[in-house]
């Protein structure tokens, strides 16, 4: 992955499997290599400055400061407060980091934000050409290389597409009707309680953004490979793209914003927009609207070791790391709090979110329980949660279907102070298929009374009181186990799932069960483990840098003398650094070298060309 890695590990991995054992746990067609999410590479550390700016530069000032920056260099903001009238753009200016003396030294207030190609935010990210859902600059049919894994295709016409550009790749929806197998599908009434989420163009939900490294006459050569293993012509798979290629290697760190001043004309906190390479570590971030971070038509963007507070809703569309069309991103080592729906996926394949912690998952109903990892439309698909440390894991119905998701060595008692419905550690509603909960500890002791309400049956009427109290709810059209939408319940959610290992507070063991791995299923059938063995990670090949003294892994039926009432988890180092950290109206004094080993920036120069 490019990122740093301990060369000599504590004597305790000895006792776990290794990163090579996933491929024995998980069946190859139902994962894929996340070892690759995030900058590729890794985020660089630069140390030259372009240019040093102090309290009392306006938004202008260092917008001009970041266009004017040499590649590989650094706007620097001293410490001190900005207020700014108007937002930060990357005006398709590549290769430039802007950064802080750190998120309690350098805090920017923003009273207005940009419009970041229609939407808004207060730091913009975005390339040279708009190419959007809704004017794409250059579309071709799709006519050829379609298996998965597939590095090669073709296409009707490669008329100003670039080795560099990014293509999204699209299929029309699978038809209303249930195929009893992947379904992607969003029709209102069929599939989908509100329809679409409006994450791809019309009727296309299942998409993959990938980075063409070569062109050879109407052939591309793309990377990553295909995902999906259901692209046909039957659905008229095409591509489209931008007349520029996406920015890139550009990011912000070290820094505190407060979106509160901006209001709700602007979405987005940070918004990457056709954005590739790019990244946000060691940021603050309060009070945003919609969302903190927006992945929109974005890949191998990376959001690390960074704290999220508050957003200006509390229901509806109040999120921390949103992905909008997505795909191979990495959220990694975060801390989400008081945030509706902190970790949200509208559109996305192939990205990781590894060790965050989300506490308080705020919403207008006090007895409401909020999960902490979501999927909330058609097209979700090879998602891989691992580490995380929060109230549960959702995958609704409201826009659509998902399919291929892993869970792997997350903690989730589905539960939080107060809270009395949705208490569910687990939660698929219907036409989530095909996914791998494994090596999880699940529930709260004393709370959670009962394994599973599944439903039985396409009209099975369910019943929140016994969903409530359940470590996994499964395959019903609306909340808590209850049929609360015109759509059926979906029993092939259970029949495609597997789970292996996972420890739960109803049984007080973790379930080794092999009529819980879809052996028999066919063509995206789980042959039963060999062994119990787990490995550490499934992205991760070593202990990483910015881990803490923490064991390593923290989570997992095989961790012994854990924190957790459970004994099965320890701290992750981000559920650490908030307990640690002093906080100020109940918002951390954050910053991210007080917590983790690798967190700290290069040093600043002396000789700086200081813009007043």
């Amino acid at each position: 992955m490019g990122r740093k890695v301990f060369l000599r590990l504590p004597a305790l991995l000895l006792c776990f499997g290794t990163y090579a054992d996933a491929q024995t746990i998980i069946t190859a067609n139902r994962k894929i290599d996340w070892s690759q999410a995030g900058v590729v590479g890794g985020i660089p550390s630069r140390t030259t400055i372009c240019a040093t700016l102090n309290p009392g530069a306006t938004a202008p000032q260092i917008n001009t400061a970041i266009a004017s920056c040499a590649s590989g260099q650094v706007v620097f903001l001293n410490p001190g407060t900005y207020a700014l009238s108007s937002g930060i753009r990357f005006n398709n200016k590549r290769n430039v980091t802007l950064r802080g003396a750190g998120p309690d030294q350098t805090f920017l207030f923003f009273s207005a934000g940009t419009s970041c190609g229609g939407m808004g935010a207060d730091v913009c990210f975005i390339n040279g050409d708009g190419n959007w859902t809704g004017d794409p600059r250059n579309v071709a049919a799709w006519t050829a290389g379609y298996a998965p894994g597939a590095a090669s295709i073709t296409l009707s016409s490669t008329a100003n597409l670039q080795v560099g550009s990014m293509l999204i790749l699209d299929q029309l929806d699978d038809p209303a009707t249930d195929n009893g197998a992947i379904w992607v599908c969003q029709t209102i009434n069929i599939c989908s309680q509100q329809t679409g989420a409006a994450n791809g163009r019309s009727n296309r939900a299942q998409q993959q953004l990938v980075k063409v490294t070569a062109i050879n006459g109407n052939s591309a050569t793309i990377t990553p490979g295909l995902y999906m293993p259901n692209w046909r012509t039957s659905q008229s798979p095409e591509a489209w793209w931008s007349n520029d290629t996406p920015i890139s290697m550009s990011g912000i760190e070290d820094l505190s914003i407060d979106h509160a001043g901006s209001g709700t004309a602007i979405t987005s906190g940070i918004y990457f927009y056709n954005a590739y390479n790019c990244w946000v570590r060691n940021v603050r971030s309060l009070n945003s609207n919609r969302n903190h971070v927006w992945f929109y038509q974005s890949t191998h963007v990376t959001v690390r070791d960074s704290y999220f507070y508050g957003t200006a809703n509390a229901a509806s569309q109040s999120y921390g790391a949103e992905q909008f069309m997505a795909a191979d991103n990495l959220v990694e080592n975060n801390i989400f709090q008081h945030v509706t729906a902190p970790m949200m996926n509208a559109g996305a394949t192939g990205s990781v979110f590894g060790y965050n912690y989300a506490i308080d998952d705020y919403y207008f109903s006090a007895t409401w329980q909020q999960s902490s990892s979501y999927h909330h439309a058609a097209g979700n698909s090879f998602i891989l949660w691992e580490g995380n440390d929060g109230p549960g894991l959702t995958a609704d119905d409201i826009h659509g279907s998902s399919h291929f998701i892993t869970a792997f060595r997350n903690v989730w008692p589905g539960w939080e102070p107060g809270k009395t419905q949705e208490t569910i550690p687990i939660h698929l509603e219907a036409f989530n298929r095909y996914y791998n909960v494994i090596g999880n500890v699940l529930g709260r002791i004393g709370y959670h009374t009962r394994y599973e309400a599944a439903a039985a049956s396409s009209t099975d009427p369910g019943n929140a009181s016994v969903g409530d109290t359940s470590i996994y709810t499964v395959g019903y059209s609306g909340n808590e186990g209850t049929i609360l939408s015109p759509i059926p319940n979906d029993t092939l959610v259970k029949v495609t799932m597997m789970r292996w290992g996972n420890y739960d507070t109803v049984h007080a063991a973790a379930q080794w069960n092999a009529s819980e791995v879809p052996s028999g299923l066919g063509t995206f059938g789980n042959a039963v483990p060999g062994s119990q063995a787990l490995p550490n990670s499934f992205y991760l090949s070593a202990r990483p840098s910015w881990w803490t003294a923490t064991p390593w892994p923290a989570i997992g039926p095989d961790v012994a003398g854990g924190a957790d009432p459970t004994g099965h988890a320890y701290k992750i180092p981000a559920h650490a650094c908030y307990d640690n950290t002093s906080k100020t109206a109940g918002i951390l004094n954050f910053n991210a070298v007080n917590c983790y080993p690798d967190a700290a920036a290069p040093a600043a120069p002396t000789n700086l060309r200081i813009v007043p």
